[in-house]
């Protein structure tokens, strides 16, 4: 299919990148007044409407009426699979409450385990794809989706099962990590290395032997685990081949950047209490540094220190964090606009962060995430903007027209 009269191109990568780090994260290319070729549900060709080839003159086509296309979203952060809501803690929150005071009433994540834990896997499954259908209709193409909210084995296998359920369901690319330690279950309380044991023991041989998760998740801050009980977890979780992907700093300066760094964790998580030793480590590695706007515009906690790890040469994400808790939106779109407006990333990085950035975050970079000559065809294709910043500047208009994944039209 060919696409024509696109006002703006943007996303393209030349080099066949698996993910830009520092300043250039401004470097995706944009073209204007351009064609874009998709074949077989990948990226074939593109140019100026100057010069469309005459050997793609009998292709399909389909006029972008002088919209943006840009490359869809890949949201490398996200909880969708969970029971209900927890809006009345919104509603604590507003009365003063913190995310601490609630976890210690017994609401937070053991709230949504203990929802969780009444409900069937088939109803589970259903409210988890309104919530994939969502993220997919504002632009996402490609997802990662955690566990953590079981908390015991058979529960948190219901969780992994349903994620591969969507898996088979979806059109967007989906990515499964085991979060079996997102917070002490309720019949560990006051036994954290008995929780810690078990989660070793018993949750990831269990996994691992249904083969349902790519990645293992910690939640390494105060409150939760430590580092060392951090360090026990990935060690066994390295025995079944699972790569680490740390929640770490949202609550304190936690030592989880260390830990994660040292057991080679293909992302780090959160941020919010990241310092300038943290944003060194993370500039000199291969690690994505990813913050999450949507839980601090949520909670009003701090924002991850984005532009300074932009400026020290580290791979900065962004993604949604979309969960009941800290974060009930998936609009990769008012990421990418926080990003810009509380974060102070230029549109160019932003995009970068919430495209191939979230790529290489969830391992798929090679594929997902730019338009690239053989990458999957996930696109978006917008209303007429005066200018690429438009996007992220008007951050509630209804810009999006329309969403293509594999090449095909939502």
């Amino acid at each position: 299919m060919l696409i024509t009269n696109i006002g703006l191109l943007a996303g393209i990568d030349t080099r066949h990148s698996l993910y830009l780090r520092g300043h250039d994260m401004r470097s995706l290319e944009m073209i204007d007044n351009a064609w874009l070729l998709v074949r077989d549900g990948k990226f074939e060709d593109w140019g100026s409407m100057r010069s469309v080839p005459e050997a793609y003159a009998q292709e399909p086509s389909a006029d972008a009426g002088g919209g943006t296309v840009i490359p869809a979203f890949c949201d490398s952060h996200t909880h969708i699979v969970y029971a209900g809501s927890r809006e009345r803690e919104f509603i604590d929150k507003i009365n003063g409450l913190s995310y601490e005071e609630i976890a210690r009433r017994g609401g937070g994540i053991l709230n949504s385990a203990d929802r969780l834990a009444h409900t069937s896997e088939a109803d589970l499954f259903a409210q988890a794809m309104e919530r994939a259908d969502e993220v997919m209709h504002e632009g996402t193409g490609a997802i990662e989706i955690k566990s953590g909210y079981g908390l015991t084995v058979k529960d948190e296998l219901k969780m992994l099962r349903v994620i591969a359920r969507i898996a088979d369901s979806v059109p967007m690319a989906v990515k499964s990590t085991f979060l079996g330690a997102h917070a002490v279950g309720r019949a560990y309380t006051g036994r954290d290395d008995e929780y810690v044991a078990m989660v070793c023991n018993d949750m990831l041989p269990a996994v691992a032997a249904e083969g349902l998760a790519e990645y293992v998740d910690v939640f390494c801050d105060r409150g939760f685990f430590t580092v060392e009980q951090t360090d026990r977890i990935l060690e066994a979780a390295a025995k079944y081949g699972l790569r680490p992907k740390i929640h770490a700093n949202e609550l304190d300066v936690s030592g989880g950047v260390q830990v994660g760094l040292r057991h080679n964790a293909l992302s780090v998580d959160h941020l919010e209490r990241a310092g300038r030793e943290e944003i060194e480590l993370l500039s000199q590695s291969e690690t994505s540094a990813t913050m999450l706007p949507g839980a601090s515009f949520f909670l009003g906690m701090p924002y991850a220190p984005a532009r300074e790890a932009v400026d020290a040469g580290a791979i900065v994400t962004l993604a949604s964090d979309y969960n009941p808790g800290s974060s009930p939106s998936g609009s990769m779109r008012f990421i990418m606009s926080l990003g810009c407006i509380k974060m102070k990333l230029t549109p160019a990085e932003a995009l970068a962060a919430t495209t191939i950035n979230g790529a290489y975050a969830m391992g798929i970079s090679e594929c997902y995430g730019s338009i690239t000559k053989g990458k999957v065809a996930n696109f978006i294709i917008t209303r007429p903007l005066p200018s690429f910043g438009y996007l992220p500047y008007a951050y509630t208009s209804p810009l999006i027209k329309d969403i293509y994944l594999q090449g095909a039209k939502l």
